[in-house]
């Protein structure tokens, strides 16, 4: 279980085809603290389990699902991602429960300053569309955001001048892919609710 507040951005070194999956390898910094091989990283928004560390740097194994669901496989040598370690029984829960279970990928619409902030527009793909709420949480990238507007195809976030610093928001643009996770308690609601859904 994760947060969606970022502890620090990370170079990525390689992502090595393996199979149907690949290797991940990046190099950090803060989450290197009390951190060992197995345990869980968010990185990009999604749980990977560290498979090994060798000085600052960091492997993970990829499932093909999981190239297939996150924006894992684009990144390349020097792209930049978001990484949070799981959260802690005794920590401070500052954003909202992120599982790391990335539901899907969308393209980013816009991404624009207005005067100090940032307006971000993302699709909002039609199946996943009744899971945002006006002014619900949301996982970007890792990030826990606010849903600003919600509009038919697409979703508007706002974002402070510290978000665009301290994440890979900086780095990206209009037609990059995030990884978007949305609210476990709305997809939790739609199965207890859905009288077409059986036990």
């Amino acid at each position: 279980m994760f947060t969606g507040l970022v502890e620090e951005t990370a170079r990525i070194l390689s992502v090595e085809p393996i199979g149907g999956g690949a290797r991940l390898t990046l190099e950090a910094a803060v989450v290197l603290e009390g951190t060992h091989a197995g345990d869980s990283i968010a990185v990009n928004g999604c749980c990977l389990t560290i498979t090994a560390m060798e000085g600052n740097r960091l492997s993970f194994d990829l499932l093909a699902e999981t190239l297939d669901k996150t924006n894992l496989g684009d990144q390349k040598p020097g792209s930049v991602a978001n990484l949070e370690r799981a959260l802690a029984a005794n920590g401070r829960l500052g954003g909202h429960f992120v599982q790391g279970h990335v539901d899907t990928t969308a393209r980013i619409l816009g991404l624009e300053p207005h005067g100090q902030d940032h307006r971000m527009e993302i699709e909002l793909p039609g199946a996943f569309a009744r899971y945002v709420a006006y002014k619900g949480s949301i996982a970007i990238n890792g990030i826990s955001l606010t849903a600003a507007e919600v509009r038919e195809a697409s979703l508007v976030i706002w974002l402070i001048p510290h978000t665009m610093e301290v994440t890979n928001l900086h780095a990206l643009k209009a037609g990059d892919r995030v990884n978007v996770e949305f609210d476990m308690l709305a997809k939790y609601l739609e199965r207890l609710t859905d009288p077409t859904l059986k036990a």
